[in-house]
């Protein structure tokens, strides 16, 4: 057997460490549950085979299906154990340590200080027997975040707090594993700042309306349509069926056809809030944010359970941002930009549907302060909204044209009189033209002695507020027209997220560039996470 030993190049202390701590499995279910979770990957499989066996027109065949049945099923089992059996992991005094594989081990060892946060996660499954899926952020994202699936809960919060321990530098008593080490986390002292109760929940559904469920209807049409005795694909079977329906509610008269067309948009409406309120109240039932001691901690999920915490140093930009209606009722969402990941997002959501007056604790909580009411706001700079407007009115302008055009010299009588449709590119182009002005007038950049923001969006306007000591760089980056019309986009260096301000004459952007810097070059960086 080969082994591959994946560690990171941080200090000379990963080999060494792995011996301070005792090797340990994950909990003895966990097989049980991945086998569980991997059992409907083979109903796919089994539907074709079993389509496959009375398509041949053999029904003796048909009987050995609970056979194979049972074969798919205790191979998955099989596996899982064995995985599981294989699976080990130690925690050192400055590494945590994982090894797998069957046949070839794998070895990987990730240092405390790389580890941003710890993380808890409950899925449907698990969390019906206790368990927990311990979740590594280690600001990188995608396949490099480390994961133990699973533990109980009484390990994986007593875990959590090792790690973070020993990553800040502090005494424990014993490595994890031991008897006192096992034991219940006693609860910390916790500060509500936020909290959805069911009624909040539904509210917040209803602006989250959806169709995302006629998707996955045609989704799972398309996959399994060669189950159904008809060609869903059909057309004309369906001009066929509604053909009939549609000349009856035709001769009832005009009013009959307007309340037929109603019902139709409200049975959609319908549909659209009901699952907007099935997918929030999955989301985000319980949501509940603290703070304590270790920071800002979030838990939410009906199915599946996560458990966040976010350190207030880490914290290194906020977002407030609404919709094109929800504004209208003054209802707004609040995210941290932060190092480590949120379900693969660099934002972690930790107010989804809130008034501003319950926003501001929070944003003072973490350091941060809203914009104050005598605040020196900056527009972007007109030519780069003349330019945008140019372009996206252009371009249609332009199949404008071509459209008339055809229309008028076609020689194969294919658009002849059809002039008219020149003015559906007009249309758009006219509307785009009013959006990028809209898009401009709404645009705005400030700075004061502590933070940078910046405001965009039109219909859903959105505010960013970043510290200034916590940006790591600036850039004024300028393309071949920005140069030429005198204007530029700054880009902000900023740890787990992206902070741009586009379009804004030369002359402010390095203005903007100066002031961040040289908070930048005055600031010890060494002291900010103590």
């Amino acid at each position: 057997m080969s082994e591959v030993v994946e560690t990171s190049p941080v200090a000379g202390q990963v080999q060494d460490s792995a011996e301070a701590g005792e090797e340990k499995r994950t909990d003895a279910l966990s097989f049980v549950v991945k086998a569980v979770i991997m059992i409907p990957q083979l109903i796919v499989p089994m539907l074709f085979v079993s389509y496959g066996m009375a398509d041949d027109g053999i029904s003796w065949k048909l009987a050995l299906l609970p056979l194979i049945v049972v074969i798919f099923l205790a191979s998955v089992i099989a596996v899982s154990f064995l995985q599981w059996r294989r699976f080990t992991y130690r925690v050192g005094t400055t590494d945590i340590k994982v090894e797998s594989g069957l046949l070839s081990r794998a070895a990987r060892s990730v240092p405390f200080e790389r580890i941003q946060d710890v993380s808890l996660e409950q899925k449907f499954v698990p969390r019906l027997l206790g368990l927990v899926e311990v979740k590594f952020e280690t600001g990188a994202g995608g396949k490099d975040e480390l994961k133990l699936a699973y533990l109980s809960e009484e390990q994986g919060e007593a875990l959590r707090e090792l790690v973070r321990e020993r990553r800040d530098g502090e005494k424990t008593a014993s490595v994890f594993g031991d008897s006192e080490a096992s034991e219940s986390v006693p609860a910390e002292q916790a500060e509500t700042l936020f909290a959805m109760p069911p009624k909040r929940l539904v509210t917040f559904g209803m602006f989250e309306f959806s169709l995302a469920v006629i998707a996955v209807i045609g989704g799972l049409a398309q996959q399994f349509d060669f189950l159904l005795p008809f060609d869903i694909w059909d057309w004309q079977m369906w001009v066929g069926i509604f053909s009939g329906p549609t000349e009856q509610v035709a001769a009832l008269g005009i009013m009959a056809q307007v309340f037929g067309a109603g019902l139709a948009i409200l049975s959609l409406l319908a549909l659209g809030v009901v699952t907007g309120v099935t997918r929030t109240v999955l989301r985000d039932w319980g949501f509940r944010l603290e703070r304590t001691s270790k920071g800002f901690r979030r838990r939410r999920g009906l199915l599946t359970r996560t458990d966040v915490v976010m350190p207030v140093h880490r914290v290194q930009a906020i977002k407030v941002g609404t919709g094109l209606v929800r504004r209208r009722f003054g209802w707004n969402g609040l995210s941290f930009v932060s190092l480590a990941q949120d379900s693969g997002s660099s934002s972690h959501v930790v107010a989804p549907f809130a008034q501003q007056q319950e926003l501001d604790p929070i944003i003072a909580a973490a350091g941060f302060e809203s914009p104050p009411g005598d605040l020196d706001w900056h527009r972007s700079s007109t030519a780069d909204r003349n330019v945008s407007m140019l372009i996206d009115g252009g371009v249609l302008a332009f199949v404008a044209l071509v459209v008339f055009a055809l229309a008028v010299l076609d020689p194969f009588d294919v658009m002849a009189g059809r002039e008219g449709f020149a003015m559906i590119p007009l249309a758009l182009g006219a509307f785009f033209c009013a959006r990028q002005y809209y898009l401009w007038r709404h645009a705005r950049n400030a700075i004061d002695a502590d933070q940078l923001y910046r405001r965009v969006g039109w219909l859903a306007p959105s505010l960013a507020i970043a510290n200034r000591v916590k940006l790591q760089s600036a850039e004024i980056s300028q393309g071949p027209i920005a140069r030429w019309c005198g204007y530029a986009t700054l880009r902000l260096g900023l740890a787990g997220g992206t902070f741009a301000i586009e379009g804004i004459p030369v002359d402010r952007a390095r203005s903007l560039r100066r002031e961040v810097l040289e908070s930048i070059a005055r600031t010890d960086f060494s002291a900010l996470n103590r």
